[in-house]
């Protein structure tokens, strides 16, 4: 095979190779998920109530090259909640000396 098919074979092992270095560190990415939302969620928190930014300035800022599916800022309660691959995490706005701070998930 590895004659024939020279090409094929290097792309097999390439394969095997990722597969192997995703096993070796799997609990890294399972963690991943809840990462994309709970960034977004606390630092436009900050940006917005501890900076006191503008929204438009605080989206631009927390925009990532993964793209978050859900966002809400409730500016009333000073709380926000973003969603990014299949993990919601919400952040809120506690004091002026606490800043903003992740809510454990429901």
């Amino acid at each position: 095979m590895i004659r024939r098919h020279p090409l094929l074979s290097v792309l097999l092992l390439v394969l095997v190779g990722i597969m192997a270095l995703a096993w070796q560190n799997r609990v890294h990415l399972q963690a991943f998920p809840g990462i994309i939302g709970a960034y977004t969620a606390k630092e436009y928190c900050s940006c917005r109530y501890v900076s006191n930014n503008p929204a438009n300035y605080c989206e631009t800022y927390v925009s990532q090259y993964i793209p978050i599916s859900a966002f809400e800022d409730d500016a009333a309660a000073k709380r926000v909640t973003a969603s990014g691959l299949g993990s919601t995490q919400r952040a809120q706005w506690l004091s002026a000396r606490e800043g903003c701070q992740l809510l454990p998930q429901p």
